[in-house]
């Protein structure tokens, strides 16, 4: 069987039913189409977050590149002591952001 006779032979699906009103769902026409769409300003904001994110983003692929190739070749030095004040720093303001939210 084809799709094509299913549609037409169908006793329950007439060509007008897409243009009828289904309970609560208004139909679908020119006037419909054309509305204007708002967004809220949160919504707005967040938009504009994301386009600042993708164009602002600054990443030294260079820098990058290096790092990696340090790694391939075991030639990467870990500083401990950097490590640990940035791993400080970072819960200091974690806990700082979490008591200004109390």
């Amino acid at each position: 069987m084809k799709v094509d006779n299913l549609i037409h032979t169908s006793p329950n699906i007439s060509p007008g039913d897409n243009r009828k009103s289904v309970e609560g769902v208004p139909t679908v026409n020119q006037e419909n189409l054309n509305s204007t769409v708002h967004i809220s300003s949160r919504a707005a904001n967040l938009q504009s977050i994301d386009t600042n994110i993708e164009t602002n983003f600054v990443v030294d692929t260079r820098h990058v590149q290096q790092i990696k190739q340090a790694i391939s070749d075991g030639t990467f030095k870990v500083n401990p002591e950097v490590v640990a004040d940035r791993l400080i720093e970072t819960a200091k303001a974690l806990i700082s952001t979490k008591e200004g939210q109390s």
